[in-house]
């Protein structure tokens, strides 16, 4: 599982042009999930990303995390985050998981953070989306639940 986040003062994504999702102060989360993750992938995830130190205490120092803030959680399904770009000019997406599997981990993960009593919005899965979103700081993380970086 791997994870693009980015700390946001405000984001919302929308599907032909309808919002559906909108959060304040918080992260947005691009969430790509590959074939042999697990619920165990999941559980680490969840808890990195509610748990990062990555926003400001009242010294201007990163040191309080999503629950020390009660921010939220925007959850974008991003299946080209696993993209293999090192051969030729257009990304291979084998790695990543096909829907059928895909859609119930990432169901799994929203509910997931939901039992944390972390607000979250969603996107829609297997939609054309457009996010918007306000990067504060900027602050922009990559994890990846194998720790390959």
């Amino acid at each position: 599982m791997r994870c693009v986040i980015q700390r946001v003062s405000e984001a919302s994504v929308s599907v032909n042009k309808t919002t559906v999702g909108r959060i304040g102060k918080g992260v947005v989360v691009l969430l790509g999930i590959q074939a042999s993750d697990t619920d165990g992938d999941i559980s680490w995830m969840a808890e990195k990303i509610a748990n990062l130190r990555i926003f400001e205490d009242t010294q201007g120092k990163m040191n309080l995390s999503l629950f020390d803030i009660g921010g939220e959680m925007l959850i974008i399904s991003q299946f080209t985050l696993y993209g293999d770009c090192r051969k030729g000019r257009r990304p291979g997406y084998s790695a990543a998981a096909p829907p059928d599997i895909a859609l119930p981990l990432y169901k799994k993960f929203i509910a997931t953070v939901a039992e944390m009593s972390i607000r979250s919005a969603t996107g829609t899965f297997g939609a054309m989306m457009e996010v918007t979103l306000t990067n504060s700081g900027p602050v922009t993380l990559l994890l990846d639940s194998e720790k390959t970086f």
